[in-house]
């Protein structure tokens, strides 16, 4: 689009919400229609991770009868063989069930995450213009990649650590009510009622700490990828030191943030351990006072102090991975609210596809405005007939490129309509109407990849001799074939490898390749010498013929041979007509005209010299 039309558009302001948008409760439930299909696996996997439990369960009754066992007199079976090999499979079961566990879920958390992740990528896709102006790609960047890794650290810490963790807890609280003393489940329920308590209270009043040092990061990110993108500019003005100050404060932003985060983890850790170690060093008091007074055995002190030992080391992460759920669910949020920006041009329900060859495009008294308080067009009203081309003229800033946007529909119009055959864009699907249009824009940005690539993309099955073809009507064939890569040469980011002629021509192979109904040419020789621009503009005319083009054009002389030339003025069509008829009108476009050919012979007379 023209350059001096993005000033029309809104002033960029960062698109994340303020505050909170939903609770935890309504994440996990935006979460679960992606689980639902693989309800299977996860009931299966619960059931290892359930057998894991139960192997680990007899571990410590194993050992307390290994122990018991070994008070006896000495004989030819010296060890409980049995048993020995009892407590041998028990250890193995843990570990084989917990992998297994492991391989059954692998690909539900892998699943889910790319599910979501893609809806999240195709969601951005389909909404406005209005929104891509607003984002910054590099937050939206980061929380994307944040909120996809969180999806599968949520279901492992929930599903396949904590739950597992309160069920042993529940399991050994019960062996222990039932082969010994209820005052061991009264120790073990309190140390884990106050520990939830504490671990509740802190991780709460840390969770804004890490709220915040996430939106540090983002901004952050924010700031590195916007200047990096803008590196020549950072160069042409000698603001290496100025960008990384900038950025600099964001790090510094971040790093008080971590700092509070970290702090404020040492205090949540340092109540938690003290917690547990009171619990189990009362429950260790109570299974020695047992075997001194007869009650217990030594093998049943050893069975106490295992299952403490099985308990104290996941009580000791209980805390950790409730942590890292709250960050998880934090970080999905984000993910889920992109996916609650409002998608501002939408199909209709009854919305059918384009299907003409030679449409014909009609603006009916439009009129739009990027923002309410500042309407850019009004009243337009033209035709563009079957095949035919138009021409807008005027200058910067007049609304001309804003047309283009409100024919690929990148916005709906306030007021009239545009139609094609009659019918309302907003009566068509969104791709088959873009799917008949082929841009080429003054500001050519491509992908960083090859240019064979980039031209491809005007048609993604094309063959490699069309796309051949495409760019020797484009005239770039020769050149390419000039390069020691050929057509596999890379552009660089946003093609900045190549020159800004170079790129403009690509664009035009590519608009070639794609073979549309409907052409637009947005400043589409701009970028090129006036040799060049000559070359490419037979060619031009020539892709022309049979196809409805809108042409956008400053220099009158690239849309002199147009059906009709439209000269706009702050958003009104103030003349129309042929070139000679506007020549012989002697107004605005006759104006402009004689400037520009004054300038054309001074630029002529300056290369004689």
């Amino acid at each position: 689009m023209n350059s001096s039309d993005a000033q029309e558009a809104p002033e960029a302001v960062p698109v994340h919400r303020k505050g909170r948008a939903r609770s935890d409760l309504a994440v996990i439930g935006d979460l679960l229609p992606y689980l639902r299909p693989y309800l299977g696996r996860i009931l299966l996997a619960l059931g290892l991770v359930l057998i894991s439990k139960l192997f680990n369960l007899w571990v410590p009754i194993l050992l307390k009868h290994i122990v018991d066992g070994l008070n006896v007199e000495p004989s030819l079976l010296l060890l409980p063989v049995g048993l020995l090999l009892a407590y041998g499979t028990a250890r193995i079961g843990v570990t084989l069930f917990t992998e297994l566990r492991q391989v059954v879920f692998a690909r539900v958390m892998a699943r889910t995450s790319r599910e979501v992740t893609l809806r999240v990528f195709r969601h951005l896709h389909r909404l406005s213009l209005k929104f891509h102006l607003s984002r910054r790609t590099g937050g939206v960047a980061r929380d994307v990649e944040r909120g996809g890794s969180a999806i599968a650290d949520l279901l492992d810490w929930t599903l396949y650590s904590i739950i597992p963790i309160l069920l042993e807890v529940i399991l050994v609280t019960a062996v222990l009510v039932w082969a010994y003393d209820w005052r061991f489940a009264v120790i073990t329920l309190a140390t884990l009622l106050v520990y939830g308590l504490w671990t509740f209270a802190v991780t709460e009043w840390r969770t804004s700490y890490y709220r915040a040092s996430v939106e540090a990061d983002t901004r952050a990110n924010e700031r590195a990828v916007d200047s990096l993108l803008n590196y020549e500019t950072v160069k042409y003005f000698n603001n290496e030191a100025h960008e990384a100050a900038r950025y600099d404060e964001n790090l510094k932003r971040l790093e008080d943030t971590k700092v509070k985060a970290t702090t404020s983890l040492a205090v949540l850790n340092l109540g938690q351990t003290a917690m547990v170690s009171v619990g189990v060093t009362a429950m260790m008091w109570l299974a020695a006072a047992g075997v001194v007074d007869g009650s217990m055995t030594v093998g049943d002190l050893v069975l106490v102090n295992a299952y403490l030992l099985q308990l104290s080391a996941p009580l000791f992460l209980l805390g950790m991975m409730y942590r890292e759920v709250k960050q998880a669910l934090t970080n999905m949020e984000r993910l889920f609210d992109l996916l609650d920006v409002h998608q501002d041009v939408q199909d209709a329900p009854d919305a059918v596809p384009l299907l003409a060859i030679r449409p014909c495009v009609r603006f009916e008294k439009v009129n739009f405005g990027y923002d309410p308080r500042r309407q850019i067009l009004h009243e337009v009203a033209f035709e563009i007939p079957a095949g035919g081309t138009v021409a807008v003229v005027g200058h910067s800033g007049c609304g001309k490129s804003t047309l283009a946007r409100l024919l690929y529909r990148f916005y709906d119009v306030d007021g009239g309509r545009i139609t094609i055959d009659g019918l309302d864009l907003r009566q068509l699907t969104q791709a088959s109407l873009r799917g008949a249009i082929a841009i080429v824009p003054q500001d050519t940005v491509l992908f960083n990849d090859s240019i064979y690539y980039n031209i491809l993309y005007g048609q993604p099955s094309a063959s490699r001799a069309e796309v051949e073809a495409a760019a020797r009507a484009a005239h770039i064939h020769e050149f390419v074939q000039s390069l020691p890569d050929g057509y596999e040469t890379q552009v660089g980011e946003r093609g900045l490898k190549l020159s800004g002629g170079e790129k403009q021509r690509v664009a035009i192979a590519r608009a070639i390749l794609k073979n549309p109904s409907i052409l637009i040419f947005d400043e589409a020789t701009s970028a090129l010498d006036s040799q060049s621009e000559r070359a490419i503009q037979a060619e031009l005319d020539r892709i022309q013929i049979g196809r409805t083009t809108l042409v956008i054009a400053h220099r009158l002389s690239t849309v002199m041979n147009a059906d009709r030339i439209l000269v706009m003025d702050g958003g009104r069509i103030v003349e129309q007509g042929t070139h000679v008829q506007l020549l012989a009108l002697n107004g605005r476009y006759a104006q402009m005209w004689r400037l520009q050919q004054q300038r054309a012979e001074q630029d002529a007379e300056a290369q004689e010299r």
